[in-house]
């Protein structure tokens, strides 16, 4: 039997009556948020520049396709950092669609303009208003038709100076639908090709999500060429989840920053959703730098990775169970490596540049003692030192370190 046939992925069997999501047909952008919501985070340090065209290059190569790199509005120094992005995009012909973020008044979208002529590139306009305070958007609407001003202002002005626009509604998933038509239908009559959906507070169920989706489709887009983007908060910790939702319901584009850094709780998880994407046949690039770009974030803006963060935490791919050891060990002395590296994992560690590990603690059996001398030079089959790891791991209360595991075996040599 192929050792594949020995996994049954409930994932593609469908539910009652039905069939599955077919995943691979699935055709989605990934847009990268880090560069600006991620930096809003209060927790964070703003990375040099330096670091910041790092990751422009580390996206590139993930296959994330656009990225917002700043918000020009905020002052001279943000200016001339999107500058200096924009700039490293057109040199390294990096295949990476640039936006920034707006709010919906001519003095935010001017620094757009003004960069974009003098580097010579495209960068979209990401426009933004609040869209669940009906009072306010009640307020701002002009008089004879009904639209909101200065979203028509806004839209309309970058659209004069050659921007694409992206018309963002701030906590759509809290909006009445009537605030949405006018807002939306508003952007889309003067230009806008891209409406955002944002969940700016992390209200969204699944079940929402897929609601607002198929609303906005239904009523706002209709025979438009518009596309939708998704763009979501994990106040409730459903950042992940509500992206694959949103996915389903057929949205173009999806937000997300690195290990989900942003604003209070953050935002969707960006390198989970790639992982996800991948292992479900939808995301079709290479992703062996997923790693670095994590590290690289992680360190630049001051926030550890926590050891049970799926996929990049120290113990995603690290046991010291004697159960789950042996099979993973016996996996291996049969040559069957894939199945070694899923058969206590839903992740395949070698698809990240990853290695299962395997460790020694107290609820360890003989089997992670003998790969451990074996992995790390020692004679495996040496009764003295299984016995004196083994022992040892049975009186602590903790995983036993290299460094603690040499330092007794150097001990037992010198009695």
């Amino acid at each position: 039997m192929d050792e594949r046939e020995l996994i049954y992925d409930w994932n593609r069997a469908g539910g009652e009556g039905g069939t599955a999501f077919d995943w691979s047909r699935v055709r989605v952008d990934l847009n990268d948020e880090t560069l600006r919501d991620g930096l809003q985070s209060p927790s964070v340090r703003d990375p040099t520049l330096e670091v910041k065209k790092r990751l422009l290059h580390l996206m590139a190569d993930l296959g994330i396709v656009a990225a917002d790199i700043g918000l020009p509005g905020a002052g001279p120094r943000v200016v001339e950092q999107v500058r200096a992005l924009a700039t490293e995009i057109r040199d390294a012909k990096l295949p990476i669609a640039p936006n920034c973020a707006a709010r919906t008044v001519i003095a935010d979208v001017e620094p757009i303009v003004r960069v974009a002529d003098e580097v010579g590139i495209k960068i979209e306009a990401a426009t933004f208003i609040g869209s669940s305070r009906d009072p306010a958007v009640r307020r701002g609407l002009d008089a004879r038709s009904h639209r909101p001003k200065s979203t028509v202002e806004a839209v309309t002005y970058a659209v004069k100076h050659g921007l694409p626009v992206m018309y963002v509604t701030e906590d759509t998933t809290r909006a009445k639908p009537e605030a949405i038509k006018a807002l939306y239908g508003a952007a889309i009559d003067c230009g806008a090709g891209r409406i955002c959906l944002a969940d700016t507070v992390g209200h969204a169920t699944p079940d929402g999500v897929k609601a607002l989706v198929d609303f906005v489709k239904k009523e706002v887009v209709k025979d438009h060429r518009v596309k939708v983007d998704w763009h979501g908060h994990r106040d409730r910790g459903l950042g992940l989840i509500n992206c694959l939702a949103a996915i389903e319901a057929g949205v173009d584009r999806v937000h997300g920053t690195a290990l989900g850094v942003g604003e209070r709780v953050g935002n969707a998880e960006l390198d989970l959703l790639i992982v996800n994407l991948k292992l479900l046949g939808a995301h079709r690039h290479d992703i062996s730098k997923l790693p670095e770009y994590c590290r690289l974030v992680a360190d630049a803006v001051g926030v550890p990775i926590a050891v049970n963060y799926p996929v990049m935490g120290a113990d995603a791919f690290r046991t010291g169970t004697g159960v789950h050891a042996a099979a993973i060990i016996k996996a291996k002395k049969k040559g069957h490596a894939w199945l070694a590296d899923r058969v206590y994992s839903s992740v395949p560690a070698q698809e990240f540049g990853l290695e299962q590990k395997i460790e020694i603690s107290p609820v360890s059996g003989l089997s992670n003692v003998k790969y451990w001398l074996e992995t790390h030079g020692y004679d495996p089959e040496d009764e003295a030192a299984c016995r004196k790891l083994f022992e040892a791991a049975k009186r602590t209360d903790h995983v036993l370190s290299d460094e603690e595991c040499h330092r007794l075996l150097k001990q037992a040599a010198w009695r």
